[in-house]
């Protein structure tokens, strides 16, 4: 029973929600537009999700590899870190995750797009291998891009851009420019979730040699930075619903920002990283939540 509850612990079930959020929004505005597939969305939501755990069990691998995990690290204890997964076990675990998770993106590809759009299914494979790489490589290896600041960049490319617009793609095989607003808007967020991780981290990270955008911009900056992250997302929701004149899911999807800026207020006031952990969850809760929502508004009320 202790190696599964190291197994669930190093899947890191409290990061689920937020990394299927695009796929929420990517599906809504398929919907919207008046694409729906019961078979996509699952397949999306499935693969996402394996993506997701092989990111974590990587992460747990690379990060007690490299002794970034330690008694002094804050927040939940990792399965390597504390002993009771090694690293043949955590290996053999990223190694099953990304399997399936690839094995599943075949099929889909194969149902989406089958004969007739080859060149589409080729590109989408691509992008599967792409979103395997960067879930290993955030803190796997010497050249491991989380280390060198870059964690933002692909957490707001995958997380966002592609979770939205490829899954929107999925449906529709076509993407306008106005779902790029949404897109971001999320991938925003989901940074957001990330930074407030690295500012918790921060001392631990830089004493390690991880260097995130948090350990270059420091505390206060890397909080400035935050709240920016937070107010840009709702702009570009504001934006979106500008042009599609979609009331009703401004209204629902706006509801969760109420949580959110006073989330954000908190976190300029807190001074002491140990106190930041509850606010990854809220925020990322909250992300989920206005993925739900902009989905149950565009099916339930449009």
């Amino acid at each position: 029973m202790k190696k599964v509850r190291a197994w669930i612990s190093a899947a890191r079930l409290r990061t689920l929600p937020l990394s299927v959020s695009g796929i929420f929004v990517g599906t809504a505005i398929a919907n919207s537009k008046g694409f729906s597939d019961g078979y996509i969305f699952i397949g999306c939501l499935l693969i996402t999700i394996l993506f997701q755990i092989t990111s974590n069990f990587a992460n747990d691998y690379g990060d007690g590899v490299k002794g970034t995990d330690d008694d002094d690290r804050l927040g939940p204890v990792r399965a390597f870190q504390s002993g009771i997964l090694g690293q043949t076990e955590l290996k053999f675990g990223i190694f099953v995750s990304a399997f399936i998770s690839l094995v599943l993106s075949i099929i889909l590809l194969g149902y989406v797009f089958g004969n007739e759009s080859v060149q589409y299914m080729i590109a989408f494979l691509i992008l599967s291998l792409l979103s395997i790489w960067a879930a290993i490589k955030y803190t796997v290896g010497n050249s491991a891009y989380g280390y060198r600041g870059l964690g933002d960049v692909f957490v707001f490319l995958f997380f966002g851009l592609l979770a939205v617009l490829g899954t929107a793609f999925l449906y529709t095989q076509n993407v306008s420019i106005l779902d790029f607003l949404p897109a971001t808007a999320v991938g925003l967020l989901c940074v957001g979730v990330l930074n407030l991780n690295n500012l918790r981290d921060m001392v631990s990270d830089e004493k390690h040699g991880k260097i995130t955008l948090v350990v270059k911009l420091g505390f206060n900056r890397g909080k400035q930075y935050h709240v920016f992250l937070l107010t840009l997302s709702l702009v570009l929701f504001l934006a979106y619903y500008l042009f599609t004149q979609d009331r009703w899911s401004m209204g629902l999807t706006l509801l969760p920002y109420i949580v959110i800026f006073i989330q954000g207020r908190k976190v300029i006031r807190i001074q002491d990283p140990k106190k930041l952990d509850p606010e990854l969850k809220k925020l990322a809760l909250a992300t989920f939540a206005i993925s739900v929502l902009l989905y149950v508004a565009i099916n339930y009320f449009l």
